[in-house]
């Protein structure tokens, strides 16, 4: 780094879901001064603890965090929304003299506040409704193939089965009369003016990282999952959603698989196969967006203790 680079600094610890991150974010920050700011989608939500993996009450005790629990479970809560609310929190918390620990597994949201989001629309609730009752009707397929004919890049790039995805990009076309594809390419906004040292924790087997989701799982069954996701259901604005499983915190990998077995539509052992499916599914796609984050330096969370206090040490003043 320029020896006049006066930007404030901030810690990245990215990886994938189950890598180790919040243990390794909580010792850091006792020992360095630091608070968290939290970069993941499902810790947002009020009620989403046990199957979102949340901090409980004596790690959030022990360490300030920010972003956690700022909306309720029926709320929308964008990428844009994030970046604004996570650069606020780092400007005070450098302002208190600290040091910002960004620790997370959600791409979007640190695209959003280290790279910038362009200006394409914001989420419109009477839009999106109208794509979901589209899609409760004609079924998302239909509407793939819809993203397909008007945006053929995104039609590409988005998986028939990814219905956030859907219909974020059906949502921009039809408030803006432009694609998805064409907000992307849009020059980038100005980057975070903070110096950032970017870490990835992630197994280098897969296979290990699939072990530890599967026992990580089976911990949040014995903590009462379940009961949670029940308490979640008699929430009157749950309760009385048309399509709840299309809100955002109820596709958290788990939740949507928990609604279901309690709706009658799964056994226990089908619930339990594909809640961890879906979150080695996540896992991979977290893999994809890590890899293209060419300025990070990766550590098996197992062995690279070493590695990561030698870079830590290199870059903190």
């Amino acid at each position: 780094m320029p020896m006049n680079d006066t930007r404030p600094r901030a810690i990245a610890l990215m990886g994938p879901t189950a890598s180790g991150k919040t243990a390794l974010a909580l010792e850091w920050a006792e020992r360095l001064g630091g608070e968290i700011v939290s970069v993941d989608s499902a810790l947002v939500y009020r009620g989403l603890d046990i199957g979102a993996a949340k901090p409980d009450a004596a790690e959030l005790a022990r360490v300030s965090h920010h972003l956690v629990d700022i909306r309720e479970p029926w709320q929308p809560y964008s990428a844009a929304e994030f970046a604004v609310d996570a650069r606020r929190a780092m400007d005070d918390i450098v302002a208190r003299g600290r040091l910002p620990i960004l620790a997370g597994g959600t791409g979007l949201y640190f695209h959003a506040l280290l790279q910038g989001l362009s200006a394409m629309p914001s989420a419109d609730a009477a839009t999106r409704a109208a794509i979901a009752a589209e899609a409760e009707a004609r079924g998302w397929d239909a509407l793939h193939a819809e993203l397909v004919a008007i945006d053929p890049e995104s039609g590409a790039r988005i998986h028939a089965t990814d219905a956030q995805r859907i219909q974020r990009a059906l949502e921009v076309y039809r408030l803006s009369g432009r694609t998805i594809s064409a907000w992307r390419h849009d020059p980038p906004p100005p980057r975070l003016p903070f110096k950032v040292l970017k870490l990835v924790l992630a197994p280098p087997e897969r296979a290990s990282l699939h072990e530890r989701i599967a026992h990580r799982f089976d911990l949040m069954l014995e903590a009462g999952f379940l009961d949670e996701v029940r308490r979640l259901r008699v929430l009157p604005e749950l309760k009385d959603h048309p399509v709840p499983l299309e809100l955002p915190a109820l596709r958290a990998v788990g939740y949507r698989q928990a609604w279901e077995h309690l709706d009658g539509a799964l056994s226990a052992g089908d619930f339990r196969e594909r809640a961890i499916f879906a979150t080695r599914q996540l896992a991979k796609r977290q893999f994809t967006w890590l890899r293209g984050e060419l300025d990070a330096r990766w550590f098996d969370p197992a062995t690279g203790r070493d590695g990561l206090e030698q870079a830590l040490g290199m870059f903190l003043p």
